[in-house]
């Protein structure tokens, strides 16, 4: 994740407020208006700087609010260049402030390998190629736009399943004939044949109308499949994947290699993508030859159902990347 500035108000000036000599009794002196002191802070504002960090300063060529022949000029010359020099060093200070604060701020914002010398090793995360979602027919909504209310996906959804990451080998089993791929193969995914054939029949009774799929293994052994199943309409979709094929707490039919899993509490709350459901778990230790997580995303029309596997212990942050990625595809 998303989309940090703050307006603030200008400063208002501060009247001049200059002395002035006693009156004349017997020639009074004539009230002027007060005159507004302009603020001068050019330096500041040229680099951006919050005008309320920067006193007001008084410009010493504003003439006395006061007249009278009697009154005794007053003596600036060496006040000007005292306030001058005052004025120069108190706006250079709030720029290099304001400097610094900037390229503070802007190095929060960067990738940590953006900023030479603080680079470290990866985190993990995929290289996955540019990913843009396929166009819509003309005047065709968005699965979840308002106007949508079936929540279905115009696009082609061969052109929605997540691309593979660089470097992966493509797993030619999950290609199918013309991207579409056969339900049998899906069902293999579930581990006992009383399973396959009660969520086979799930599928047939709710009226899928296809699958696409992909698969794919990194070269660090990963192994990722990804399925969008579409239905009809949004609640068809929904009501498969709850109470169909998953509970808050755990899925209803295990997956090959993963007799016990549980909900991922790991998976960050602040990767949703808004109105695509998302169940997410993790097998329960001890794990078999690989450890099993699983992914259930409603969005719109399609469920889509994430499994990735790996010898030993399977990375959470290439899990939450893919099915990040995928919810973004189907939203």
């Amino acid at each position: 994740m998303t989309e940090r500035t703050s307006s603030v108000e200008d400063a208002a000036a501060t009247p001049v407020e200059d002395g002035t000599a006693a009156p004349v009794e017997e020639r009074p002196t004539v009230a002027v208006p007060e005159v507004p002191a302009t603020v001068a802070v050019p330096e500041a504002q040229a680099a951006g700087v919050d005008p309320e960090a920067v006193p007001a300063v008084v410009d010493p060529e504003v003439p006395s609010t006061t007249v009278g022949p009697e009154v005794p000029p007053v003596p600036v010359r060496k006040d000007r260049r005292v306030l001058r020099a005052v004025l120069r060093w108190t706006a250079a200070t709030v720029v290099f402030a304001a400097v610094g604060t900037s390229v503070a701020y802007g190095i929060t914002r960067m990738d940590r390998t953006d900023v030479p010398g603080l680079a470290t090793a990866s985190d993990g995360r995929w290289d996955y190629p540019t990913i843009t979602r396929p166009p819509l027919p003309s005047g065709s909504p968005r699965p979840l736009a308002e106007s949508n209310r079936t929540g279905t996906h115009y696009a082609d959804l061969r052109r929605l399943v997540l691309p593979a990451p660089k470097g992966a080998h493509i797993d030619p089993a999950l290609r199918g004939a013309d991207g579409w791929l056969a339900t049998k193969t899906f069902l293999a995914e579930y581990a006992t044949r009383d399973d396959r054939e009660t969520v086979g029949q799930q599928l047939t009774d709710n009226g899928l109308r296809h699958i696409a799929a992909r698969g794919w293994t990194t070269p660090d052994g990963t192994h990722t499949r990804i399925y969008l199943l579409q239905f009809d309409s949004v609640t068809v979709a929904d009501e498969v994947n709850s109470p169909g094929l998953t509970s808050y707490n755990m899925p209803n039919y295990a997956v090959r290699g993963a007799e016990r899993m549980m909900a991922d509490d790991r998976f960050p709350g602040r990767a949703a993508v808004d109105d695509v459901i998302r169940h997410a778990y993790d097998e329960i230790k001890p794990y078999g030859a690989e450890e099993v997580r699983q992914a259930y995303l409603s969005a719109g029309d399609t469920l889509a159902v994430i499994v990735q596997s790996r010898k030993g212990t399977a990375k959470a942050v290439p899990f939450q990347q893919t099915v990040v990625l995928q919810s973004q595809l189907l939203g």
